[in-house]
């Protein structure tokens, strides 16, 4: 029996994928969590897990941030990470990070079901529609995906109070600005950047030398 785990913060989509999985015979979920914290706690107490489906966007720490510890910890475990997201930043981060496959969360049965079975082939995985994305990105000219996009005035001042520790609330105070909006031009900024999370926009300030 191949023997899979589930990490998913919304629990209809972990129901939903639980059934998409039991009508393969040779399938067999024996676990799932909810968040960073249960997740990794869970994957501790299963010794033979063959796969675990990851979603990357989790409550308190990202997807990103689990496979690093699961690299470390469970080396022969094979990771698929999931995203509501296909843009092929996401991809390649996930690839980067070494994940063994990276699926779209509307994927079809077939699609999901072809990656776990590839991945346990020991090759890589993405679905159709994000391969097919990256390959046009390297047929532009005008696309580099390793280029980031750049930011507006407001985005890159936005940026600043983010990286900064400044919460929504602070920010929207100071720019005379509703939280909503503050939140919307969070949400292009990490587009932009290829990431999910504050903590994540921090590290990658940190990274490349845009905060002191």
């Amino acid at each position: 029996m191949i023997k899979l785990m589930i990490i998913d913060d919304h629990a209809m989509f972990r129901s939903g994928l639980k059934k998409m999985l039991h009508d393969e015979p040779d399938f067999q979920v024996i676990d799932e969590a909810g968040d960073w914290a249960e997740g990794l706690s869970k994957l501790r107490s299963h010794v033979q897990l063959d796969v675990v489906l990851l979603d990357i966007n989790l409550p308190a720490r990202s997807g990103f941030d689990l496979l690093e510890v699961i690299h470390a910890e469970f080396p022969a475990l094979r990771v698929i990470m999931l995203s509501m997201y296909s843009q092929q930043q996401y991809a390649l981060r996930a690839l980067r990070a070494g994940a063994h496959g990276y699926v779209a969360k509307d994927m079809e049965a077939s699609d999901l079901i072809g990656a776990i079975r590839t991945v346990l082939n020991g090759k890589k995985y993405m679905s159709a529609e994000v391969t097919e994305m990256l390959i046009s990105s390297l047929n532009g000219p005008d696309d580099n995906p390793a280029e980031p996009k750049k930011l507006s005035i407001r985005e890159a001042q936005i940026f600043e109070m983010l990286v900064r520790g400044e919460s929504l609330t602070m920010i929207a105070a100071r720019l005379s600005i509703s939280v909503k909006t503050v939140s919307t031009y969070r949400s292009r900024i990490l587009e932009k950047r290829g990431l999910t999370t504050n903590a994540e926009l921090i590290q990658y300030a940190v990274r490349n030398n845009l905060i002191d």
